[in-house]
């Protein structure tokens, strides 16, 4: 009976196979150089706490993270992230938007946030929900959206 031969070890191709990706925002190896990503001011001692501001209107989304004595320590928004025209409102638009507000701080160590929500916008689920998959422990959400309690009068009635 013939013996079929074994391959050796060193005859056989390797495998190419991709490097797993860490969750991070859209592109940012290239643009961590850049002065965008940079934060507002310099932090001397790691932020792990902290207020993230999201305000949604119908036009825009600009997410704004403070420390809690109130100083904003990095923000951005659907305009600032090349989103333009009618792009901008989408809920998209507001989900890059916060990625790119919040990475540079989950870098950093960032492990709990306190979430306050301004306006009725389109992207405010979508900013929301990002904030919950970027890792960071939530401590509470609160909608800070003035609602009048009967408002102003309104004009008296036209008469044609």
């Amino acid at each position: 009976m013939a013996v079929p031969k074994k391959r050796s070890s060193m005859s056989k191709k390797p495998r190419l196979t991709k490097p797993k990706r860490s969750i991070s925002a859209p592109r940012m190896n290239r643009r961590l150089s850049s002065k965008r990503f940079r934060l507002l001011r310099t932090i001397r001692r790691k932020l792990e706490k902290g207020i993230i501001h999201i305000q949604a209107s119908s036009n825009n989304t600009i997410i704004a993270v403070s420390d809690f004595e109130g100083q904003v320590v990095s923000w951005d928004s659907a305009g600032t992230s090349r989103f333009k025209g009618p792009k901008k409102p989408t809920p998209y638009a507001a989900q890059t938007a916060t990625r790119n507000a919040i990475f540079m701080l989950v870098k950093q160590g960032m492990k709990e946030a306190a979430i306050k929500i301004n306006g009725l916008g389109p992207g405010r689920a979508a900013a929301l929900k990002s904030v919950v998959h970027s890792g960071i422990k939530l401590s509470f959400i609160r909608d800070v959206t003035p609602t009048p309690h009967n408002g102003c009068r309104p004009p008296k009635r036209r008469r044609v």
